[in-house]
């Protein structure tokens, strides 16, 4: 029988109903579990869990942190199984990246959020597992997650060691006071040697090498006892369920039939639905829609206590509206914000154009879907002569600028010309009369062209970075003279094993940010691994270089370099020109020039038409008089000739260099 608003439903009506997949999709959006069993999680139409049955000391709030491709996913994926939350099938393969990217690359770019219920000693536990990204670009994103954590499961590949992330994702849990729990996965593998890395983690973080737990997560080897691990040794949230609501704001998706859902951290007090709620940092209103938890699929709940994990749906129409880092209260309940607050802040800038103007429209609502669920990508309109209109996008680093140009060519079929990235610099102005007219003794630089002049400024500013390199020591000293050639302070060196060093650089960013990677693995055989963390700023010697095409400037070529390598990058950019302006019937002077100082030149050479081919024989001065008649015509046509720089030439000189 079939009901609809109190009334029987024909059956040729159900049937009817069971066929508009707009309605379907409406509904799998609205009942998440109806949409993930259809694509084969386990999840069953149940009884909404009742959440007050789990008191703060039976809950254990836990990060996995890892470098690439140790495990991590892997292991997240046995851990759901253990505890009942996914089936046990072959399919089971990174259940938490639901991304095709992070599926591809096997990196976590979102993160992601399961609650596993786990019987030990005749207790029930709450686990929160929370699934952070691994990579640098993502650091701000993980050291709120791991402030939602009271330990961490630090995973270490037993055939590859400690590698450069592994190490800094160790210090942002050693600064947040988390317990960490060792864990060398892979054991299973031919070469593996989990007793070298034993020692690896003692030497370098100081963790006795017995607390190490050996493990399989590929094959379910001794995983049962991580489990146990993380109930014994890291300690229940230290909550007040009596305070008055406060929670952290970790990280937040976009549905575009129920708005923001945000992955919360409740640390104080319970909030459950129709709470009216206010953002400590936007200072806005909300009244919460729905509340529960991600099982790893959300599961609605009648409330959420102090020390859970959940998501929670309050009408916010926009990603930036619940901005990762940022506090939820009560409303007339006002609270201390959580500390550690502060909004994203871009690294690099590159400019994104459709490769035809007439696909302008569509790139536009693509960059608009996907900065909805990525509210750390800041957007400006940006036009150029050559490559027509488009934006100049900032992204938290190189990794994430690839994962977002990824994800507009797969997930909205969208191909754009992507420029080489840029730093932000900072000008510090000279005079009184500057800084009134900018409001601001520090200005920031984005683009090239808005470069300020030297007689304007005290000082450049550029951003640094502290590096961190692990490499096998044969090749210390190619990555040592690789550093210095990139402008490089060695900072530390220390041997972790008889063959492992690891060097910590501090490096200009813009020295890094096109292909220094690439340089250091091929160097190394691949064998190196690399990571880094803000730095600041620091002074330096800065100068803007134009290019020139037989005296005309040409803006979209204009470049910040440092006084040292102007030489080297303005004969570089000069002989890619070189190779991609087409000839002309008049010769082409390209220079790179600083000021009024020309300090690089390369010239096209004009075509030529042979005017002495008439000529059999007969008088020297003759074929004299012609070829200076040619002469002085091509010099007239070079002084009215329009040189157009074509758009692929401009492509190939401002695409990011892959094969430099």
């Amino acid at each position: 029988m079939w009901v609809r608003a109190g009334r029987t439903l024909r059956p040729w009506a159900a049937g009817a109903a069971r066929f508009r997949p707009a309605r379907c999709a409406r509904a799998a959006a609205v009942e998440p579990q109806a949409a993930s069993r259809a694509y084969g999680v386990v999840t069953e139409f149940k009884e909404k869990p009742d959440m007050s049955k789990f008191p703060v000391e039976d809950i254990r709030n836990f990060s996995i942190i890892a470098h690439v491709d140790h495990g991590k996913s892997t292991l997240a994926d046995r851990l759901l199984e253990l505890t009942g939350t996914i089936d046990k099938t072959k399919n089971n393969k990174q259940v938490l990246d639901k991304l095709q990217v992070e599926r591809e690359r096997g990196i976590t770019v979102k993160a992601q959020t399961a609650s596993l219920f786990y019987n030990f000693e005749g207790k029930r536990y709450l686990l929160n597992l929370i699934d952070t990204p691994g990579h640098v670009d993502f650091s701000y994103e993980v050291s709120r997650s791991l402030s939602a954590c009271q330990g961490v499961l630090l995973v270490v590949d037993a055939n590859e060691g400690i590698q450069a992330q592994t190490v800094a994702n160790f210090f942002l849990a050693f600064e947040a006071q988390l317990s960490v729990i060792p864990v060398i996965n892979k054991i299973d593998l031919k070469n593996a040697d989990p007793k070298r890395v034993e020692k690896q983690i003692e030497k370098v973080f100081d963790i006795p090498g017995d607390e190490c737990i050996k493990i399989s997560a590929k094959l379910g080897t001794n995983v049962e006892s991580v489990l146990q691990a993380v109930i014994e040794r890291i300690p229940p949230p230290k909550v007040y369920r009596k305070n008055p609501l406060r929670a952290l704001v970790f990280d937040s998706t976009f549905d575009q039939y129920r708005g923001v859902i945000a992955n919360i951290a409740l640390f104080d007090g319970v909030v459950s639905k129709g709470d009216k709620i206010v953002s400590a940092h936007t200072k806005k209103t909300y009244e919460v829609n729905e509340v529960g938890i991600l099982n790893p699929n959300e599961q609605s709940t009648h409330k959420l206590y102090a020390g859970q994990v959940g998501f929670l749906i309050a009408g916010m129409k926009d990603v930036t509206e619940a901005q990762i880092g940022d506090t939820l209260h009560l409303h007339n309940h006002p609270v201390e914000p959580l500390p550690g607050f502060k909004s994203a802040k871009p690294m690099v800038f590159a400019g994104v154009y459709p490769v035809d103007q007439s696909e302008y429209n569509t790139l536009k609502s693509a960059i608009g879907k996907l900065t909805l669920n990525d509210s750390s990508v800041t957007v400006h309109r940006d036009s150029s002569l050559a490559l027509g209109a488009g934006w100049r996008l900032g992204f938290l680093g190189l990794l994430h600028m690839e994962v977002f140009n990824q994800r507009l060519e797969q997930e909205y079929n969208a191909s754009v010309i992507l420029t080489t990235p840029t730093v932000p610099y900072k000008a510090v102005l000279s005079s009184a009369k500057l800084i009134k007219e900018y409001k601001e003794k520090e200005i920031t630089v984005i683009n090239p062209a808005q470069f300020p002049d030297k007689s304007k400024v005290t000082e450049y500013l550029e951003p640094v970075v502290l590096g961190t390199v692990i490499t096998p020591d044969e090749y210390t000293g190619k990555i040592i003279a690789l550093c210095q050639a990139r402008r490089a302070v060695q900072k530390n060196m220390i041997f972790i094993d008889q063959n492992r060093v690891m060097l910590k650089y501090l490096f200009p960013l813009n020295e890094i940010v096109v292909d220094f990677y690439d340089s250091l693995k091929s160097l190394s055989s691949g064998y190196a691994s690399f990571d880094y963390e803000d730095a600041g700023y620091q002074a330096a010697e800065l100068v803007k270089m134009d290019i020139l095409l037989n005296g005309n400037f040409v803006e979209e070529l204009v470049t910040i370099v440092h006084k040292e390598k102007a030489y080297s990058v303005g004969k570089n950019i000069c002989e890619r020109l070189k190779d991609s302006l087409p000839r002309q019937l008049f010769e082409i002077a390209i220079q790179a020039v600083i000021g009024s100082k020309v300090i690089a030149r390369e010239t096209v050479k004009a075509y030529r038409k042979n005017v002495l081919a008439k000529c059999y024989g007969g008088d020297i001065t003759r074929k004299m008089k012609l070829l200076k008649r040619q002469t002085e015509g091509k010099k007239k046509l070079r002084k009215i000739g329009n040189i157009e720089v074509p758009k692929d030439a401009f492509i190939k000189v401002l695409k990011t260099q892959s094969n430099k």
